[in-house]
């Protein structure tokens, strides 16, 4: 009797998701433990493997939508496996052998030529190859010149979550800019040791990561969250970093980011790249975080305005490093800037507030080594 393909739970509040992906064919024979289906929900992809052997028959397609233990498809236990098929298929390389003796029967029929028969040696004209077939034209699209397709549970909770917060949180943005001279030098200089030791490099995002953690310690009122009608202070430093995914946005959270070294929180942001590179980012790897930092540098932004992750009150903006002249000590020089945004919810921090945490977390960048000794 064929064993059905359910769709398991997938942590709370997960009812469902859609198929993102089949990793096999109908008719595949699939082994006890084999990923059969990449599932896509509004947290995270989680994948279904097979629980027994034998050939697969898909119910539900890719792009459908199903629910906890829905089945979408099944295994037929009693099916052979194919190595059984191959054993029966090994005698037909030795049927082709007769064919191969059989090749000399030309030159026999060259030998019946008579004798005086002057022999003039003709080169064939090739025959004309056969006009290409006019290519058909290509049907036109059902849609005309648009592609529609479902947006996914990911990238539909992204979309609820950021009009969400446009809509219940009072957003503002300030700006400022640092110099990333002291933080490219030290970076530089001690590059090749850090990654000997740690066996990973010394990325800006640590250094941005631990400004964040010292600028939350000097201004408080940035670490809180609002529930209803109350205003909850937090006194833990768990940072989320926005990451970029071929599924969407996804803001993997650095736990206790105050307590770790600059090398466990490099090790933490790899960590958690790869495993959103393999669909293995947990509900839990994404939850609880009091702050947010969202690189658009990477892109080529050179300003934006964030917005908040909710619940949280207030969200970092960094950006591309450009070379620009500067006024430094009545001279004109010319020092890699970064522009700086801060989004935050004007409902609970105030203008100064915010602007007093930003100019904390430029100090920071640009003396980088009052960090490393806590000063």
């Amino acid at each position: 009797m064929p064993s059905d393909i359910k769709i398991p739970a997938l942590g709370e509040s997960v009812a469902g998701g859609q198929i993102a992906k089949w990793h096999f064919k109908e008719g595949d024979y699939v082994k006890t433990g084999d990923i059969l289906l990449t599932l896509e929900t509004d947290k995270v992809a989680a994948e279904v493997t097979a629980e027994t052997s034998g050939v697969l028959h898909i119910g539900n397609q890719a792009g459908d939508d199903v629910e906890v233990g829905g089945v979408v498809g099944s295994i037929d236990e009693s099916a052979a496996a194919p190595a059984a098929k191959a054993e029966a298929a090994k005698p037909a390389p030795a049927a082709a052998a007769p064919a191969a003796a059989a090749a000399p029967a030309p030159a026999a029929k060259a030998e019946e030529k008579p004798a005086n028969v002057t022999e003039f040696k003709v080169v064939p004209k090739p025959e004309a190859a056969p006009a290409p077939a006019p290519a058909a034209k290509a049907a036109p699209a059902p849609e005309g010149r648009v592609t529609r397709k479902k947006m996914s549970p990911l990238r539909k909770k992204i979309a609820d979550q950021l009009v969400s917060a446009q809509r219940t949180a009072a957003i503002l943005t300030t700006f400022n800019e640092c110099d990333m001279t002291n933080v490219m030098e030290l970076r530089s200089k001690l590059q090749d040791s850090f990654v000997k030791k740690n066996g990973v490099k010394l990325g800006f995002m640590s250094f941005f990561i631990k400004a964040v953690v010292e600028a939350l310690k000097a201004v408080p009122q940035i670490n809180v969250r609002v529930e209803g009608e109350e205003i909850v202070q937090q006194h833990y430093f768990d940072i989320g970093v926005a990451v970029g995914t071929e599924r969407g946005l996804i803001v993997p959270v650095l736990r206790d980011a105050d307590q770790k070294s600059f090398a466990d929180l490099e090790k933490d942001i790899l960590g958690y790249a790869a495993k959103a590179k393999e669909g293995k980012i947990q509900v839990s790897d994404l939850t609880g975080g009091v702050f947010t930092i969202s690189n658009g540098g990477v892109y080529g932004s050179l300003l934006s305005t964030p917005i908040i992750n909710p619940p949280q009150s207030a969200i970092l903006g960094m950006h591309s490093i450009q070379q620009r002249p500067m006024a430094i000590n009545g001279q004109v020089v010319i020092r890699p800037m970064m522009n700086l945004a801060l989004s935050y919810d004007h409902r609970v921090v105030d203008g100064k507030e915010a602007v007093t945490f930003l100019i904390r977390v430029k100090d920071c960048i640009e003396n980088p080594a009052r960090m490393l000794v806590g000063a």
